[in-house]
């Protein structure tokens, strides 16, 4: 298998598309993150998004990948599990910072997590707080969309403005 870069840069807005659909085609998300002695952590949690590509979503501030939050930077993978091998595949990989929700911000982000999972509620959540997420870059990968073998990299503002940063080809050898 050899990786090739494609000088071909995609526009913003076909970014945008791709990316609020990857993150529309799934309800959970794997959030990726390293605790403090460098030990890796994986956990699942049901997730929401806003316009500006901000990830919300509920945990209980002692579970350790809370407590690796505050110790650092995150990965989030979200993909549709219904995928069959062999198909056209689709996904995308989030790279940036979370923080537990505080006062100012709690009001946006129960909204966002509302507004994606009407039966939310804060009552009977004891002492589950929300996180919030912000990308700084991301990997894009659909292979309907972006051509087969095709990881689309591009960075993200403050405002989820995306921008192509390259895209990687992966081709199988003869």
């Amino acid at each position: 298998m050899t990786i090739e870069r494609s000088k071909r840069p995609v526009a913003a807005s076909r970014l945008a598309k791709a990316a609020r659909l990857l993150l529309d085609a799934s309800n959970l998300c794997a959030i990726a993150t390293v605790a403090a002695d460098g030990g890796a952590y994986i956990n699942t949690a049901y997730f929401a998004w806003s316009p500006e590509l901000n990830l919300v979503w509920l945990s209980e501030p002692r579970a350790k990948h809370s407590q690796n939050v505050r110790a650092g930077t995150v990965a989030i993978a979200v993909y549709d599990s219904n995928q069959s091998w062999g198909k056209p595949d689709r996904g995308i990989q989030l790279f940036g910072s979370a923080w537990e929700a505080e006062a100012a911000s709690t009001a946006d982000a129960e909204t966002v997590y509302a507004n994606r999972f009407p039966d939310y509620r804060r009552r009977g959540l004891g002492s589950y707080r929300l996180y919030i997420f912000h990308p700084s870059r991301l990997k894009l990968f659909d292979e309907r969309e972006l051509g087969a073998g095709r990881f689309v990299i591009a960075r993200v503002d403050d405002k989820g403005g995306l921008t192509w940063d390259r895209t990687e080809v992966y081709r199988s050898e003869p």
